[in-house]
């Protein structure tokens, strides 16, 4: 008898060959899904890394973590090239709040929407008409348990495999070496789905036409609230939890209609999570080493055959296996040496906190939320507009360890791509492999700190502060205070909590500079008074041997960001005070820095166009000085003008820094008079 095509199965495989639906494993469709969005190449460290953009998607997304992303990424590409990462779990491991969780659930939210799109849509096959056989009772349809792609079906039509091959070819029109291809991902059907095509094979007496009417295909369901194509298993405590969790039970509802007690199907797969995600889904194991042993037994079994196993039976899976683990859980499970074989299934990625100010700025906005923040009598809180980088730099300044190579400053400055004076980049990656040899995780670079849930509580403790919600406005100052509370509260290790108070310190040292340059800032009446005066020393120090320089100190040069021509007056006092406040005291030291600044100018200069010396802070600093001390007699006077307005000329003075300080540097009435009263005390002086 001639093949009939229209059937639900040939329509599937004739779109798989023209390429309108799509065969893969998990992991080719997974990394397809990453190099789809591209990538670019970063420095991090003084090393290269892969930026890959899929995971900088979104309004929420991903944040650092590159030597994360690119071991998943390196380790998903060689399993779906056949490498030895097939029989692998992968496993995040690291202190509690550093994004581990996080990470995992944005790559399985990515993979949905993926698959949501029509051309990368998972199918699986059901039997219907199962009335006809008499051996399943009031049971009509069955689902393939474990959502087996219809072309695994196919693969497994016929008993013998050439004969496969040879339908496939001769009916749908694969070629030779598309099958070939295929052919790569072949596995067995699952006990249960072999069990009942056998049954209609018999009962057709293996008329193809007549075993495909009980055949349809279905689209595998994307909802994340069924946990198919994405499932999470939380660890769970010793008495609730059972490998039922996991491979699924013996159901009683079905051996009521199931005559032939043999029958595979027999086991609910769908009881457990890892059949709901066994066609070409992520399996999440948050916590994996919590579990207790019996149940971690069952995961290396799964992890290294990957396939589920019930008395005999077997169902094969196509699943990305990633789980999470803190370090203490993981050192402990490490100790119990007869666990060796699960901890050598699996890629292990130690997971460190960020570690660069600049980007926490951007994770400091997901503690502080999206919506707007509000007192206890409903009005508006305002954001002092140093609070980000008060709580950015104190969070970072705990994740860094102690260097004899360099001050936590130069860490700090280095690990975010600043010039730190003299010392280098290759200096921050020479301490950083010193660190990275401790056999000891924590002592690694990165690897213990105040992590993103202790920013979120410090946050909540600054909302519910009876100083915030009087004034309406979250003071940048209070988030040093409410950090010294959750460290005593949940440091428990005596000798961290003494470093992170020491860096707690220094943080302070660091926000007081910056509000050194904002009262400045605030007195010029200009945001940016004291970048213009930093860009203005560069070009000084550029110009003061310039050829084309008169006898008026006048010098004309093209400005590389705006491409403008502009004249400068060469004013040497203003350059002999800012290297004075430097401490350069010697011609050569001063030429020395001057050739340091201007080899940085022209380095930047090739990559940032707006580059602008901000972030070199003793120049900063010793500019802000100058100016203060040339302005307006000095700091020391503007505090007393500041502090004792009893005079006219003084609360005119104060008035106006307020003015502008509302105006044009997004203060607000509370945070304005707190800052110039801070400015006006001694403390924190770096």
């Amino acid at each position: 008898m001639a093949y009939i095509k229209n059937n639900p199965l040939h329509q599937h495989l004739t779109a798989v060959n023209t390429g309108k639906r799509c065969f893969e494993n998990v992991y080719e469709s997974v990394i397809r899904m990453i190099l789809a969005k591209g990538f670019d190449k970063v420095t991090v460290n003084g090393k290269t890394k892969f930026n890959f953009k899929l995971f900088r998607e979104d309004k929420k997304h991903i944040i650092g973590l590159y030597d994360e992303i690119n071991s998943l990424v390196s380790y998903i590409k060689d399993a779906a090239e056949g490498g030895s990462s097939r029989e692998m779990a992968f496993v995040l491991v690291g202190e509690p709040g550093n994004g581990k969780t996080f990470f995992v659930e944005f790559l399985c939210r990515k993979y949905r929407q993926f698959l949501s799109i029509e051309a990368n849509r998972r199918y699986t096959f059901v039997f219907k008409n199962l009335d006809k056989l008499g051996t399943y009772g009031k049971i009509n349809y069955i689902e393939s348990q474990t959502y087996e792609d219809p072309f695994i079906l196919a693969m497994n039509l016929y008993e013998k495999p050439e004969q496969n091959r040879k339908f496939l070819a001769d009916n749908v029109g694969f070629s030779k070496k598309k099958l070939d291809i295929y052919w790569k991902n072949y596995r067995p059907l699952g006990a249960c789905s072999e069990f009942i095509l056998n049954t209609i094979r018999n009962f057709t007496n293996g008329d193809i036409n007549e075993m495909l009417k009980f055949i349809d295909i279905i689209k595998v369901p994307i909802t994340q609230s069924l946990g198919t194509i994405t499932g999470k298993y939380p660890a769970k405590d010793k008495i609730t939890s059972s490998s039922i969790d996991l491979l699924g039970e013996e159901s009683i509802q079905r051996l009521l209609h199931i005559v032939d007690t043999n029958n595979p199907y027999r086991f609910d797969l769908r009881r457990g999570a890892l059949a709901r995600v066994a066609g070409g889904g992520i399996h999440f194991a948050d916590e994996i080493y919590k579990n207790k042993k019996d149940l971690v037994q069952v995961y290396l079994g799964v992890i290294q055959n990957r396939e589920i196993e019930l008395d005999g039976f077997k169902w094969p899976l196509d699943t990305l296996i990633i789980a999470t683990s803190n370090n203490s859980e993981f050192n402990r499970f490490l100790a119990e040496k007869e666990e060796a074989p699960i901890v050598d299934r699996c890629r292990i990625c130690y997971v460190s906190h960020n570690t660069d100010y600049k980007l926490q700025n951007d994770l400091t906005k997901y503690a502080l939320g999206s919506d707007i923040k509000t007192s206890f009598d409903r009005q508006t809180l305002h954001e002092d507009p140093n609070l980000n980088y008060a709580a950015s730099v104190a969070i970072v300044l705990s994740r860094l360890p102690r260097s004899e190579k360099l001050t936590p400053v130069e860490t700090l400055k280095l690990a975010s791509g600043e010039v730190a004076g003299e010392k280098s980049i290759k200096t921050l990656t020479e301490v950083i492999d010193t660190l990275n040899q401790n056999p000891d995780i924590t002592k690694r670079f990165g690897q213990k700190g105040l992590g993103q849930r202790n920013l979120g509580r410090a946050i909540q403790l600054l909302i519910e502060n009876s100083d915030t919600n009087e004034g309406k406005c979250m003071f940048a100052y209070d988030i040093f205070k409410t950090l010294e509370r959750i460290i005593l509260d949940y440091v428990v290790n005596e000798n961290d909590r003494s470093k992170y108070m020491d860096d707690l310190k220094i943080a302070k040292g660091l926000y007081r500079e910056r509000i050194m340059t904002e009262i400045f800032n605030a007195y010029m009446d200009e945001p940016l008074a004291i970048r213009k005066d930093v860009m203005n020393y560069v070009n000084m120090i550029i110009g003061i041997d310039a050829e084309n320089l008169g006898p008026d100190k006048m010098w004309k040069y093209r400005d590389p960001q705006t491409k403008e021509l502009k004249a400068l007056k060469i004013d040497e006092r203003f350059i002999e005070s800012v290297e004075e406040r430097l401490g350069l005291k010697t011609k050569e030291q001063k030429n020395n820095f001057r050739t340091s600044v201007r080899k940085i100018y022209g380095q930047k200069l090739s990559i940032d166009h707006d580059y602008d010396f901000m972030d070199n802070l003793e120049l900063v600093k010793a500019i802000t000085d100058v100016r203060l001390k040339s302005n307006i007699a000095g700091a020391g006077s503007l505090i007393g003008a500041l502090a004792n307005r009893t005079n006219e000329e003084n609360q005119k003075l104060y008035n106006r820094m307020v003015k502008t300080m509302l105006g044009k540097l997004n203060y607000c009435t509370t945070c304005s008079q707190k800052t110039i009263e801070y400015f006006c005390t001694q403390e924190d002086e770096m």
